[in-house]
């Protein structure tokens, strides 16, 4: 269950270039406006809100705290579904799988996707292609800043980690970091094509048995470890 380490052949940042409800008043996102400060923020999004992005979720928290502590707070993790189960619960299989990476699947409860939630994230990881074309269809400049989970891991495992903020005697910088490797990201989006499209994608386990389910969650983690590595500049530690 452990995820691969960032691979060579990378690139240098320096060296790239440069709904349904109302919708609130935006805040723009660095590369339309202004930039963003404060806090970085991940927001997960699948279907229901209830399998996958929960699952990316709570396993991203379980993450950054074993490798950042209380600089864990620097970095905000959400969720939110397509057509999400409003005020559900997690689906128990995927609570289960939680457990199993020692994860707290606790007080989960499901949410339906609204333009709020795409104006407040500082990177958002879909499950599939249609979920990210349906979070850029918010509008809300949203474009450079949504991936699905796997493509976003793919790119980053090309982007050379020194070019990134060390931010090993500055954790408070860790967001800086982060909002850093989003842009690299997505200047390498159209340079860097996947040998399929779906293999940017995590299938939907939803009314799946458990062994299933244990599959995805393994997808899942194997997604985000490299990504919450680069995000941070700390490795997992293998137990």
């Amino acid at each position: 269950m452990s995820g691969g380490p960032l691979s060579g052949g990378s690139l240098s940042v320096g060296s790239l270039s440069g709904g349904r409800h109302a919708r609130p008043a935006t805040r723009p996102y660095y590369g339309g406006a202004e930039p963003r400060h404060g806090a970085f923020t991940i927001l997960y999004v699948c279907t229901g809100n209830v399998c996958r992005s929960p699952i990316a979720e709570r396993l991203t928290r379980h993450e950054l705290s074993h490798r950042l502590g209380s600089s864990a707070d620097d970095i905000l993790v959400e969720s939110a579904g397509t057509w999400g189960h409003e005020g559900a619960p997690m689906e128990s299989n995927a609570a289960e799988i939680l457990g199993e990476y020692g994860a707290d699947p606790r007080g989960f409860v499901g949410r339906e996707l609204l333009d709020e939630h795409v104006i407040g994230a500082d990177l958002v990881l879909t499950a599939t292609l249609d979920h990210r074309a349906q979070v850029i269809s918010m509008g809300h400049a949203a474009g450079l800043r949504t991936f699905t989970l796997k493509e976003f891991t793919r790119l980053v495992r090309a982007i050379d980690p020194a070019t990134l903020p060390d931010t090993s005697d500055r954790p408070g910088d860790v967001a800086e970091r982060a909002r850093v490797l989003v842009r690299a990201a997505a200047a390498l989006r159209g340079w860097l094509l996947a040998a399929t499209p779906e293999a940017d994608e995590v299938d939907d386990p939803y009314g799946a048995p458990l062994g299933m389910f244990r599959n995805c969650g393994e997808e899942i983690f194997d997604a985000l470890d490299p990504i919450v590595t680069a995000l941070t500049g700390v490795a997992r530690v293998s137990v």
